[in-house]
């Protein structure tokens, strides 16, 4: 007897949960397992016409239906991260607008956002830059966090910048949150209270190893030489003259976290613990960072 088709809310995500279980594939783009994934597919089409919440034994409509199929073969078959089929990636609670010119947003700072950066910070942040901002994800939600402060994006790469500007007019954000295209901070003036950054930090050795859903995304945006260090190391020199006096930075280096603090030993840094998980995130202070940079 030939199997019945999905009717409701509930029946296609068992559905596609089924489907992707069957397949080698790398949960890493905004959920970590089978199942999550799936209901984030079916959820996001069967509420696509309204925006309202979903009833788990809402049908599915024969167009959202056939959606969802073409979605999901696509998932399968061409390994894409779901955030780029679904062109929405979720970030501090926000939904931002991806495509493939930008790497899907799944950094832990959004937790350090939502704390409002404490007990890091002794004052709210005046001025804040989110530098290789990619999306804009991190400075845009560390925007809305602080809506009294000035933020800068700066992204090297043009095509990451629309992307950036896609999120801006999404978030309404345009008077007080500017854009700047900038190979780290070579465009960049003026001292900030607030420098978030999730720069590059992938070795080409670690990156070759990447599942495929990796490699869907920017190289550009995954990528450092000299084992990974290249850039986060060119950050910690450059960041201390664009620091106020009790100014913070916040660098993310990943798993590449343990080379970085061999090779700058002598830098205090003060490596974050994360309740909903990720590593290798540390803050440090403009008064280390300047005291590095002078011996450096």
């Amino acid at each position: 007897m030939e199997k019945q088709r999905p009717q409701t809310v509930d029946d296609w995500i068992a559905y596609v949960e089924q489907r992707l279980f069957g397949h080698p594939l790398y949960y890493g783009h905004g959920t970590d397992n089978a199942g999550d994934e799936a209901a984030w597919l079916v959820t996001h089409i069967a509420s696509a016409d309204t925006g309202e919440s979903i009833d788990l034994d809402m049908p599915v409509s024969s167009s959202q239906a056939e959606t969802i199929t073409t979605i999901l073969t696509k998932r399968i078959e061409l390994q894409t991260p779901l955030a780029y089929l679904l062109k929405q990636a979720w970030f501090a609670g926000y939904p931002f607008y991806v495509d493939e010119r930008v790497l899907v947003p799944r950094s832990p700072i959004a937790e350090l956002i939502l704390n409002s950066f404490e007990p890091l910070l002794t004052s709210r942040p005046r001025r804040i830059l989110d530098l290789c901002c990619g999306s804009g994800c991190i400075g845009i939600a560390a925007a809305l966090q602080f809506p009294e402060s000035e933020v800068c994006l700066a992204d090297n790469s043009a095509a990451a910048l629309e992307v950036t500007a896609v999120n801006l007019d999404r978030f309404n954000l345009a008077d007080r949150v500017s854009t700047c295209k900038s190979d780290l901070f070579d465009h960049i003036s003026g001292e900030f209270d607030l420098i978030l950054s999730n720069p590059p930090y992938v070795s080409r050795e670690e990156y070759a190893e990447l599942p495929a859903e990796f490699h869907r995304e920017p190289e550009v945006g995954l990528v450092s030489e000299n084992y990974g260090l290249e850039l986060p190391l060119k950050i910690l020199q450059q960041s201390p003259q664009y620091l106020s006096d009790k100014g913070i930075l916040i660098l993310e280096t990943g798993y590449t976290w343990p080379l970085l603090e061999d090779a700058t030993a002598k830098l205090y840094k003060l490596w974050l613990d994360f309740e909903y998980g990720g590593e290798g995130v540390c803050a440090i202070s403009a008064a280390d960072l300047a005291s590095y940079s002078n011996t450096g």
